[in-house]
């Protein structure tokens, strides 16, 4: 299978929660951090989320000037198996392109800039990663950003789709067994090992770049 160069980038707690217990958005990462992370996604072709964090937190997924002068926008990216994405919503804004991966035709208008691509998905009805990828490769796309949510993340490491992965943890603790963690759910027994490539104070927090086994 033919696909893109895959980095993962997310944020945690001290405690591994990568948002409030209610699932709402919390503010992880330090400026030093996010000027890291924006120039990460300025240097990639896409970069990807599932439709719960654009129904959750409304990302434009974009790259701000404030952080990447004469930024260079990537393509982006939702799975969206039932199609769910708001035709109001940012990521389908006319900042950039974006592809919207779906299993099922959406009888909605979206601008001239967002592509609707059929499908297929795995046996929990998510979009087949391992054929998303390979349509990717085919339009262009040679390095790909994932960022999130936790779901999406467990996907691309418990199939080993993944060549850099970055873990910013914050110096917080939310507490509690609620709320969404790294991995999302359980991996059914299958330990995925990972070899600790840096480690690196940035601001008041830890990136830690990590790569599989």
């Amino acid at each position: 299978m033919k696909r893109p160069y895959i980095v993962i980038n997310c944020a945690i707690t001290a405690d591994g929660k990568m948002a409030k217990p209610s699932g709402e958005q919390l503010k992880i990462s330090s400026e030093e951090d996010m000027q890291r992370v924006y120039l990460l996604r300025n240097d990639s072709d896409a970069v990807l989320v599932g439709i719960n964090t654009v129904l959750l937190d409304d990302p434009k997924l974009t790259v701000k000037e404030k952080y990447v002068k004469n930024p260079s926008h990537p393509i982006r990216i939702v799975l969206d198996s039932n199609g769910k994405t708001p035709i109001d919503s940012l990521v389908v804004n006319k900042t950039a392109k974006t592809f919207i991966f779906t299993a099922k035709k959406i009888n909605k208008k979206y601008s001239d800039n967002v592509e609707l691509i059929l499908c297929d998905t795995d046996k929990e009805g998510l979009i087949d990663l391992k054929e998303m990828l390979n349509i990717l490769s085919k339009k262009g796309i040679k390095k790909l950003m994932v960022e999130g949510g936790s779901r999406v993340i467990h996907s691309f490491l418990k199939h080993g789709l993944v060549d850099d992965f970055y873990v910013y943890i914050g110096p917080m603790f939310v507490g509690g067994d609620r709320g969404p963690s790294l991995a999302g759910k359980e991996i059914y027994g299958n330990i995925i090992k990972l070899e600790i490539v840096n480690e690196e104070k940035i601001g008041e927090g830890l990136l830690v770049h990590y790569r599989l086994l």
